[in-house]
């Protein structure tokens, strides 16, 4: 369970505000308008961000005194993170050793983890020869070696054309409810909360609202929402 305890988060003269429960192994979508602080929220929880105050709990244990590398997080960004000068395989490894040194099991991890995402046969390739969605699912590759049990994405499918970036949301979706992860992520896309999210988180006028069922949420969305999908259509 991840407890955002009287969170507050955000360099002056932004701020925003969260105080909300998301269920171990929900998936939930964080959606507003642009700059209401959702990447911010993310990477507050990864602890790429240091918070104004209040707590983050998981599993009831605060997470607040972790660097990023040692929070139970996988965070996945929007341009993937990929290392062009590396081949795919070496960079599915730094998701188990920042030296990309592997033991036979790390390298069965390593490829095992290929095989899930579609690229059996590519890790050999370097990430410039690879097609967009293959990029992504490289770099999805890396979050799954991990086993972290949060997983956060930021909006990493964006740049995917519609039917690629459905393929890719369905594959995460799988991926983390194989492992019994908890998933955040952040969209501008309300199909896309619709296509996998249990739950979604509503972000706008410095708050982050506690998540509730995505049907709900679209279907009679709060004002702050309303605004967001009339303002994008």
């Amino acid at each position: 369970m991840l407890h955002l305890d009287h969170l507050v988060c955000g360099a002056r003269p932004f701020r925003l505000e969260a105080d909300l429960t998301v269920a171990k192994g929900r998936i939930a979508a964080v959606i507003g308008p642009s700059g209401a602080g959702k990447s911010t929220l993310l990477n507050t929880i990864a602890g790429f961000q240091p918070p104004t105050s209040g707590h983050i709990l998981w599993q009831g244990d605060d997470l607040g005194p972790l660097a990023p590398g040692k929070r139970p997080v996988a965070m996945l960004f929007q341009d993937g993170n990929l290392f062009p000068h590396l081949d795919v395989q070496t960079n599915v490894a730094l998701g188990i050793d920042p030296r990309g040194r592997l033991d036979a099991d790390g390298r069965a991890r390593v490829a095992e983890a290929l095989a899930r995402v579609g690229l059996d046969g590519l890790g050999g390739r370097k990430p410039g020869t690879l097609s967009g969605g293959q990029q992504s699912r490289a770099a999805l590759a890396r979050i799954l070696v991990q086993h972290r049990p949060l997983i956060l994405l930021d909006e990493p499918f964006a740049a995917l054309g519609p039917a690629l970036k459905a393929d890719m949301l369905d594959l995460v979706a799988d991926l983390a409810r194989a492992q019994a992860a908890t998933l955040l992520m952040i969209t501008h896309d309300p199909e896309d909360a619709r296509r996998i999210a249990d739950d979604t988180i509503v972000v706008g006028n410095g708050r982050a609202d506690p998540p509730r069922p995505t049907a709900d949420i679209l279907d009679n969305p709060p004002l702050v929402l309303q605004d967001y999908l009339a303002a994008s259509a």
